[in-house]
């Protein structure tokens, strides 16, 4: 299995890629129509030197998008958007904490949405991170310092390329 490094274009699509071949993932969401975008914060030392928003459209449990947003589609198309420093996501891409932990506690900060609606996701949270994860992933400070400034370097580039 390739190992795809963490909030880049390659990790999105292996993700929307492993939800779409695996239909426990649609008939686990069913219930859901939204669009969500989570933050990740701004953290210079993992290579990440402004925030970056990325995001999921689910109709009835069909993936329909998984993709990099810019602000200003993020505030005009999300339902919800949640922010955390690339630590707190990492955590939960581990699955060393539980999103509806962190969430209660202010570790995920809710930018726009309900926060009862957004309770009421948690039970379907698991569902998401695993599709996330059921890749190989590589977080910017498990790598080689030459690996993060190519990394870093990435970062730039596809965030050019893309307008994000």
């Amino acid at each position: 299995m390739a190992i795809t490094s963490y909030c880049t274009p390659e990790w999105l699509e292996a993700s929307q890629a492993v939800f779409r071949s695996d239909p426990g993932f649609q008939r686990a969401l069913e219930k859901l129509s939204l669009t969500i975008c989570f933050r990740v914060r701004a953290e210079p030392v993992w290579g990440i030197q402004r925030d970056i928003l990325f995001g999921a459209v689910v109709e009835r449990g069909v993936l329909l998008k998984m993709d990099f947003y810019k602000e200003e589609d993020a505030r005009r198309e999300a339902d919800f958007i949640m922010a955390a420093s690339p630590q707190e996501w990492k955590r939960i891409l581990r699955k060393e904490t539980k999103f509806l932990t962190d969430f209660m506690l202010g570790k995920i900060a809710l930018e726009k949405g309900s926060k009862v609606a957004a309770v009421s996701l948690a039970p379907h949270a698991p569902v998401l991170v695993d599709a996330l994860t059921r890749v190989e992933l590589r977080f910017p400070d498990e790598m080689s310092p030459e690996e993060l400034a190519d990394y870093a370097n990435y970062q730039q580039e596809f965030r050019a390329r893309l307008g994000v």
